[in-house]
């Protein structure tokens, strides 16, 4: 059963993800931001050891990671949802381990930088970013997984 609810994360953490990256790419052409690649040179140094140049912009692996932290991260909501953890407070937690995942994967890899040494437009543009990913990922698990038996669950929207 929990194995079942994981897989049925995963992809709501596809949806989640498909939702984000459009919404990623209406404020890129709003801001002018470029695409970052912060993800594959992640995975990179996850799979390898090595780091790439930050001139190095591989967009398989860009993909892989974006799309594999989505699902995996996803699957966690699944879990959650299950679990009887749902609605918009699970979602809204949620945001807080999809940032977390994001910030300890880059850091630990020497790729990415504290969040903290950021500008201030780019954390909020991350953090909307993950929140979108993390409550469209919720509606998603929230509606294709049911609660455990005895599990209880949120009644509504907002409880």
């Amino acid at each position: 059963m929990w194995a079942r609810a994981a897989v049925r994360g995963a992809v709501a953490g596809l949806a989640g993800v498909a939702v984000m990256t459009a919404g990623e790419k209406l404020e890129q052409q709003v801001t002018g931001r470029p695409d970052s690649y912060v993800p594959a040179r992640t995975l990179t140094a996850l799979a390898t050891g090595r780091r790439l140049p930050g001139s190095a912009r591989p967009p398989v692996r860009n993909h892989l990671m974006h799309w594999g932290t989505g699902a995996a991260v996803g699957a966690l909501r699944g879990v959650w949802a299950a679990a009887g953890l749902r609605g918009v407070r699970a979602s809204a937690w949620h945001t807080s381990v999809r940032l977390a995942v994001d910030q300890t994967l880059e850091n630990v890899t020497g790729v990415g930088a504290p969040p903290w040494t950021w500008s201030r437009r780019d954390q909020v543009v991350d953090v909307a970013h993950k929140a979108v990913y993390s409550f469209a990922t919720g509606a998603v698990a929230d509606r294709i997984i049911a609660p455990a038996r005895g599990r209880r669950g949120a009644r509504g929207l907002w409880d």
